[in-house]
C-alpha cells in the first residue's frame, strides 16, 4: 500500500512537472524562435524592447525580418557576436546605432505607427540581405 502511494505521489508530481514546462499559447517569443518575425515586448519603463541578432557565423543576416513593436518609445537591442562589424539604422529617421563587433549595442527611437524598414549600413551589408521591416502599431 505504501509503495502504491509513494508510486502515485512520484507520478503526479511527474506530470505536473510535466505540464508546467509544456508551452502555451502565448506570443512571449514563440514566434521568434520558430520564423523570422517577433513581436513587442513590453519594457519596465513602458516602452518596448526588441533584440535583433546578427548571424554569429559572420554572414551578412539578422536571425528576424520582420518585427513589430507598439508605437511611441522603441528599443533595438542589436546583439553581434562575430568579428564582422554590425549596426543597426532606420530608414528615414535619424536613427542609427553604433557598430559593434563581439557584443551588443543599443538603439532608441521614438515612432508613430506605421512600417519602418530597419537596416545595417555597413557597405554591401544591406544589399546583401541585413534588413527588415518594422511595423509600429
Amino acid at each position: 500500500m505504501t509503495r502504491l502511494i509513494l508510486l502515485l505521489f512520484t507520478a503526479l508530481a511527474l506530470a505536473v512537472g510535466v505540464a508546467a514546462c509544456g508551452g502555451g499559447d502565448d506570443d512571449s517569443g514563440d514566434e521568434a524562435a520558430a520564423g523570422d518575425t517577433t513581436t513587442h515586448e513590453e519594457s519596465t519603463d513602458g516602452g518596448t524592447h526588441l533584440t535583433l541578432t546578427a548571424d554569429p557565423n559572420g554572414a551578412l543576416s539578422f536571425d528576424q525580418t520582420e518585427l513589430t513593436a507598439a508605437a511611441g518609445e522603441i528599443t533595438i537591442e542589436l546583439v553581434n557576436e562575430s568579428g564582422i562589424p554590425h549596426n543597426v539604422e532606420i530608414e528615414g529617421q535619424d536613427a542609427v546605432s553604433e557598430t559593434i563587433t563581439e557584443g551588443s549595442t543599443e538603439l532608441t527611437v521614438t515612432l508613430e505607427p506605421g512600417e519602418y524598414v530597419f537596416f545595417c549600413n555597413i557597405p554591401g551589408h544591406r544589399e546583401g540581405g541585413m534588413e527588415g521591416t518594422l511595423t509600429v502599431e
